[in-house]
């Protein structure tokens, strides 16, 4: 079976807000305020919980970046777990476009790096989980994305055939991931870095999910 594999942050859905809040309460707990901004440091966001406390603490020029990043990493997993859809949103016509690829035949899941129990409360409380045949966080194997076996396995646990394939993400994460195994990207260019995406070269890029069914089509063939 033909295959729709889509990464979660940035791709289905705008977390930044959400996540920014989380390493923001720990900048609040180090007594320094709001260090990171929702709107210009959304992109930092999608890097992770990791990347948004080295910027932050780079912004204080604090001595012990990495020590601090190890401190503080569970304190923003659990900030954020804790208030994590107040903010996020998905993005337009997403979920009509996998009911689409469902409608015609294609298979779809998940592959993120975000931790996999916070990835399915998310999608739970978006209230989208049935929608897809897999999902494969960080932590569900020993490896993750760009190693291309999380992708993988979430087109097999989605009852489709890894050849068969193709990726939907926003980094260049998700760029090597799917080189990696060998299947096409498509990267959309309606996140933080916009149209830049292009320079990553991939097999295409979605400007609208109103697109996604014809692309899909034209880089897999018809489902059956």
């Amino acid at each position: 079976m033909k295959t729709v594999i889509f990464d979660l942050d940035g791709t289905l859905a705008d977390t930044s807000g959400d996540l920014i809040a989380a390493a923001n309460a720990c900048f609040q707990q180090m007594g320094q305020g709001d260090i990171l901004c929702p709107d210009g440091d959304a992109a930092t966001a999608f890097h992770g919980g990791r990347a948004m406390l080295k910027l932050g603490l780079e912004r204080l020029k604090h001595p012990d970046i990495e020590g601090q990043i190890a401190q503080w990493y569970p304190v923003l997993l659990q900030a954020y777990g804790a208030q994590i859809d107040r903010y996020t949103v998905l993005y337009p016509g997403v979920m009509e476009a996998v009911d689409a690829l469902c409608g015609a035949g294609y298979k779809v899941g998940i592959c993120t790096n975000k931790p996999e129990a916070l990835a399915e409360t998310l999608l739970q409380r978006l209230g989208v989980r049935g929608a897809f045949g897999s999902m494969i966080g960080a932590d569900t194997l020993p490896v993750r994305k760009p190693n291309p076996e999380p992708l993988r396995q979430a087109v097999l646990r989605a009852g489709g055939d890894p050849a068969q394939s193709l990726l939907i993400g926003d980094t260049v994460t998700d760029r090597k991931t799917a080189a990696a195994m060998g299947v096409p990207s498509v990267l959309v260019t309606f996140g933080p870095e916009g149209r830049a995406v292009a320079a990553l070269n991939p097999e295409a890029l979605l400007d609208h999910y109103d697109d996604l069914l014809g692309l899909v089509g034209d880089l897999l063939g018809p489902a059956a």
